[in-house]
């Protein structure tokens, strides 16, 4: 079954504020990749381990109809409160068991989730449920990034990089195979017609606040949180004053850019 992590209304709520949306580059990639294997109007797609459904609002503009599945209540609970187009819904639902017909979605897509998921059995449920030329989507990004300010860049990502570390013992085996780019899962989808692209960078700009708030969403965070709340706590306060003294400011709403490596797998069902 899927890992159950990020199930508490807290998490949740994190997740909905600062989690990074889907880059305008991924999505294009995505529709090309359908459109070049299935002719439009697309019917339905599904977005599986959609947590507060960022990704799943992105992608609803092209599609009759799109839905949002987690295994997560209190995601789908979040997702819901979300203002949402009219073709969009959610259900709560384990990514290996998935509530569709067979041959019925033209597109199932995975952001920042299919690492949670039993590959096996996922890629199975996929093939069960995809359309004849219907078309699978997984992408990610390294939660490792660079951060940008004037001329403080490297100072800043080194900061960052070190708050990651300190965090890395806490990091779960599943994400692991998010530091290969999903080589593994790649590897591992029986269809011929597949590809895998890597070292996409694409750049956001947030608050320091709003970083922080990211990194708080971090699964490996949460984790140390649970284990040691008050050393978690400092980490993260400790880490922005540091970036605050580098910057030369003194509010933590000040812009930062935030430099993100994305990478995408795709793969077509075979007529």
């Amino acid at each position: 079954m899927t890992t159950q992590l990020f199930e508490g209304k807290e998490h949740a709520s994190l997740y909905q504020k600062y989690r990074l949306p889907p880059p305008d580059e991924v999505q294009k990639l995505i529709l090309s990749y359908l459109e070049a294997k299935k002719q439009r109007p697309f019917s339905l797609a599904v977005d599986v381990g959609c947590g507060t459904g960022q990704s799943t609002r992105a992608l609803a503009p092209h599609f009759e109809k799109m839905v949002g599945t987690d295994i997560s209540k209190a995601q789908i609970e979040e997702a819901k409160q979300s203002s949402s187009a009219s073709n969009i819904s959610y259900c709560v639902s384990p990514a290996e068991e998935l509530p569709f017909e067979d041959s019925s979605v033209d597109l199932v897509t995975a952001a920042a989730a299919a690492h949670w998921f039993n590959i096996e059995k996922f890629l199975k449920e996929v093939d069960r449920i995809l359309k004849p030329s219907g078309c699978m989507a997984l992408y990610c990004y390294q939660a490792c990034m660079e951060v940008h300010y004037k001329d403080c860049a490297s100072k800043l990502t080194a900061i960052f990089t070190e708050c990651y570390n300190s965090l890395a013992i806490y990091t779960s085996k599943n994400t692991e195979i998010v530091y290969s780019e999903y080589e593994a899962i790649f590897n591992a989808i029986p269809y011929t017609d597949k590809k895998r692209i890597t070292q996409m960078v694409h750049k956001f700009q947030m608050p320091v606040a709003d970083l922080i708030g990211l990194v708080k969403s971090f699964s490996m965070f949460q984790t140390f949180l649970q284990i040691d709340p008050e050393a978690a706590k400092k980490l993260l306060q400790k880490t922005e004053q540091r970036f605050l003294e580098v910057m030369g400011v003194t509010s933590n709403e000040t812009i930062v850019e935030i430099w993100a490596k994305h990478f995408c797998v795709l793969a077509c069902k075979p007529l």
